[in-house]
């Protein structure tokens, strides 16, 4: 895969997560003068920190679609992994110095730092620089900063509903919702009970190809110290797998989606979710299409509304939004650390090796297949490193890294913002703090573990449980002026003193069991 014209008018740089056949990057394309670049490159995985299985599936759905382009007479210039090259940027400088490009263009990238790279080497190498709007999204370049601008305090939900009126999507009419509700919420947090969920074992079932098979080979040999696991390759790699996977989804799992996708169970990593965050994200499949399906689906009487409605929320509303906000907040992101949290991240996050069942269900899966529904990752590993005081950098780092459908404008204001609550409250309203008996509530990981969840000290004490109460304490004066949490300031306070104390003294013997201070 490495064709070179002689004359070029245009490097049109392809990255790991812009797959789509219909970007901008394509638009007036001409193989007599232009060229597509890929590189695979191992600061992207070492450097910024990724884990074997993200990286497989990037450099896999990659190679295929480079394939494809190829199939279609487009001019390919290809660098693998195998080559050693450290950098994008390394690759972009040898190709403008091969071929003397007249320009050089790239749809905008989901990574800011990657976007300030480019403008860095095209002023070096004094091309003309093109950064193309991303076709991708369903919001209009500009539309999000201009929604923002009229607001003190945004919401999702209030984007929420002004994108679903200005594209009429599951409205009644102009102004009305489907239904007469905006949102199910309260249908959508249902357990599964004592026997679980009715359907077991359910999981993705990409075949790997040859091409992946080889992708895989590459990441033992080339970067055998990422961290996971590649026993298990189950992701689409290319637009005909991931449309196989989302059908699948809306015929299949849908129906179920809504009231479930809160829940969890023991040794049942996947569920009713769809499983398409990956193939969404690196622009294999269009949002404008999974949500259409998803209507034809509600329309057609084979899902219900609030499983479709909760479902396009999280694709019209939220995915949306956290992109808004990461642009919006592009240069502060990495600073942010409103709650003053310094502590390292357990080394149980890059092992699994804990005795608290659900951390050790939610990480084990994380290493063995790249993925956590949502709900594992706001209310299990991402409340854990919150109330143990991580720094937030470093529980974003770990999420970047572990999670196949982590690309930095989604990942970021999703860790530092929702989860870690670093960043005072530009995304969410309150932090997202429990203890754990809401992991009881939603799970049965807790009825295969050594510790109550009820107990917040003692030899069989929760941490989750313990680290809440301590939380609450710290936060007081944070807590007790946001609604929705000063009433757990009061019962802190309605606690006995010995009780405050034998909480607050298991707290730092966890953390010092935990050797997570700084030093």
């Amino acid at each position: 895969m490495d064709q070179i014209v002689n004359s070029v008018r245009s490097v049109c740089l392809v990255l790991g997560d812009q797959l789509n056949h219909d970007s901008e990057l394509f638009s007036g394309f001409d193989s007599k003068q232009d060229v597509v670049a890929f590189f695979e490159v191992t600061e992207e995985s070492v450097q910024e920190g990724s884990s074997k299985h993200r990286t497989a599936l990037f450099l896999s759905a990659m190679r295929h679609f480079a394939q494809e382009l190829e199939a279609k007479g487009l001019a390919v210039h290809y660098v693998d992994i195998r080559q050693n090259l450290g950098s994008i940027c390394d690759g972009l400088a040898d190709l403008a110095d091969a071929v003397s490009p007249e320009k050089i263009r790239v749809v905008l990238p989901g990574d800011s730092r990657l976007l300030d790279q480019l403008n860095a080497l095209t002023d070096q190498l004094n091309v003309p620089f093109e950064v193309l709007p991303d076709n991708h999204f369903i919001s209009q370049p500009g539309q999000f900063s201009q929604w923002i601008s009229r607001l003190k305090q945004p919401r999702m939900e209030h984007w929420y509903r002004y994108i679903r009126k200005d594209l009429q999507i599951l409205m009644a009419d102009k102004t009305k919702p489907v239904g007469g509700k905006w949102n199910y919420d309260q249908d959508n947090r249902k357990s599964f009970g004592k026997t679980g969920p009715s359907s077991k074992g359910l999981m993705p079932s990409s075949i790997p190809d040859e091409i992946t098979l080889k992708v895989i080979e590459d990441v033992k040999t080339c970067l055998p110290l990422l961290p996971g696991k590649l026993d298990q390759f189950l992701w689409p790699v290319n637009r005909v797998q991931a449309l196989t996977l989302l059908d699948q989804f809306i015929e299949e799992r849908l129906a179920s989606f809504g009231s479930y996708q809160d829940a969890m169970w023991v040794n049942e990593p996947f569920l009713y979710h769809a499983w398409i965050s990956s193939s969404l994200n690196l622009k294999l499949l269009s949002p404008r299409e999974v949500i259409e399906k998803a209507i034809d689906a509600y329309e057609e009487g084979d899902a219900p509304l609030n499983a479709v409605e909760g479902f396009i929320r999280q694709i019209l509303g939220w995915r949306e939004y956290v992109r808004g906000l990461y642009w919006t907040y592009r240069q502060e992101w990495s600073q942010m650390n409103a709650l003053e949290h310094h502590n390292q991240l357990p080394a149980f996050y890059w092992d699994a090796d804990t005795e608290m069942n659900c951390l050790r269900q939610s990480i084990s899966q994380v290493l063995e297949y790249g993925y956590g529904h949502h709900i594992q990752r706001l209310m299990v590993t991402g409340l854990f490193a919150l109330l143990a005081k991580v720094d937030p950098q470093q529980v974003h780092r770990w999420y970047l890294s572990m999670y196949v459908d982590a690309v930095a404008w989604v990942e970021i204001p999703n860790t530092i913002g929702m989860s870690q609550f670093a960043d005072g409250g530009v995304l969410a309203s309150k932090p997202y703090i429990a203890s754990g008996n809401y992991i009881k509530k939603m799970s049965n990981y807790c009825s295969g573990c050594r510790f109550n969840p009820s107990k917040a000290y003692g030899e069989d004490a929760c941490p989750f449980t313990t680290l809440y109460w301590a939380f609450v304490h710290d936060k007081e004066a944070l807590l007790s002026v946001n609604p929705r949490l000063a009433m757990q300031v009061k019962h802190w306070k309605n606690k006995s003193a010995e009780d405050q104390q034998l909480i607050l003294q298991q707290r730092s013997n966890l953390i010092e069991a935990l050797q997570i201070e700084p030093d």
